[in-house]
């Protein structure tokens, strides 16, 4: 069976393509610079197929039966691509954090049965081991009413992430009340929270468990958490006085700008230095309270095992329609990856 990799010359496209072929793997390399791909391509000794993505996409990947889709930011890349792989039979999964990806491969779900093709965005950091985790506590307790969720990296970003961070200033924040949906303000609430490296400051951030979650687990209120000290979170708060402004075209290419000259992602060295806590905290209705970690290797470095996991899974399974990470692989899918310790669950 062939697979791609779309994107395949950017930071993370790259580390995946790399890590497939000491696998034994030849993905198929994809993207919209033929100079670059060529040049990847036979560095690592594999194909490549030059396609932007207002190109004919669905016969680029008519002979294809999986594309790990690795070009951000996904809010401007994921539409063209799901609509390509449902007409053309091919699976699609990627790597993006960005909430309105995730619920509009949930609304594609019946299509994509119908399609016969598998929709798993998120088959990276974003949000393997959160999803994980909080599908491991829902577990642990059935009747919970609320979750939790948050991670303690040490770790740069990527060009992509960054851009893809900046686009998210000006939509705010984002929480799940009552299994719906709810846009709140940046930094919108604030805990004292032990990651698994000691109680650090942290506030809330529209990460993506805010959508997966809710579909691993039915939890119907939930909230993701970042490390972040008091002055920082300030400086967020006062931002959303000025968020229309920083959606301004002029305002978001300036920004964009920066991260190109200055934003290179970690080297090697950093994301082996660099692991991550993963944290999360379910509630009954009763006030029964759990608390799970989990220790995994960079964010970076978990895409890679866990992306290519996921390929492999999809690949061998041939599943349907609209997943996430743990309902296809279950809870115990971040405990299997490299870097990775087994979840703790305690009362604190």
């Amino acid at each position: 069976m062939s697979w791609m990799i779309y994107g395949a010359t950017g930071y993370t496209g790259v580390l995946i393509a790399e890590e497939a072929v000491k696998r034994g793997l030849r993905p198929l390399l994809a993207g919209r610079d033929s100079a670059k791909l060529d040049a990847l391509a036979q560095r690592l000794g594999l194909e490549y197929r030059t396609v932007s993505l207002d190109g004919d996409l669905e016969a680029a990947l008519a002979d294809q039966t999986l594309v790990l889709h690795c070009a951000g930011p996904f809010s401007a890349t994921a539409e063209p691509m799901l609509q390509a792989c449902l007409a053309s039979g091919t699976h699609y999964l990627d790597i993006t954090g960005e909430i309105a990806v995730f619920e509009r491969a949930a609304q594609l779900d019946k299509t994509a049965r119908e399609a016969g093709v598998a929709l798993i965005p998120g088959v990276g950091f974003d949000v393997i081991p959160t999803d994980c985790l909080a599908a491991r506590l829902k577990a642990a307790m059935p009747d919970a009413v609320t979750l939790a969720l948050g991670f303690d990296s040490r770790s740069g970003f990527s060009p992509g992430t960054a851009k893809t961070s900046v686009e998210a200033l000006p939509q705010g924040g984002m929480v799940r009340r009552q299994g719906q949906l709810q846009p709140v303000p940046l930094a919108y609430q604030q805990e004292s929270i032990d990651f698994g490296g000691g109680r650090k400051h942290a506030v809330t951030i529209p990460w993506g468990d805010v959508a997966t979650a809710w579909h691993s687990t039915g939890i119907p209120d939930i909230e993701v958490y970042l490390p972040m000290s008091p002055r920082k979170a300030k400086q967020l708060k006062r931002l959303n006085a000025v968020r229309a402004i920083l959606g301004w075209g002029w305002v978001q290419r300036y920004l964009k700008g920066r991260i190109e000259q200055q934003v290179t992602g970690p080297s090697p060295e950093e994301r082996a230095d660099s692991p991550t806590w993963v944290w999360g905290r379910v509630r009954n209705a009763a006030g029964a309270q759990l608390v799970g970690r989990v220790q995994v290797a960079n964010g970076y470095e978990l895409t890679v095992t866990g992306a290519l996991a996921m390929v492999e899974r999809v690949l061998e399974e041939n599943p349907s329609g609209f997943l996430t990470p743990s309902s296809l692989a279950g809870w115990q899918l971040v405990e299997q990856l490299p870097g990775s310790t087994a979840i703790t669950l305690t009362e604190d």
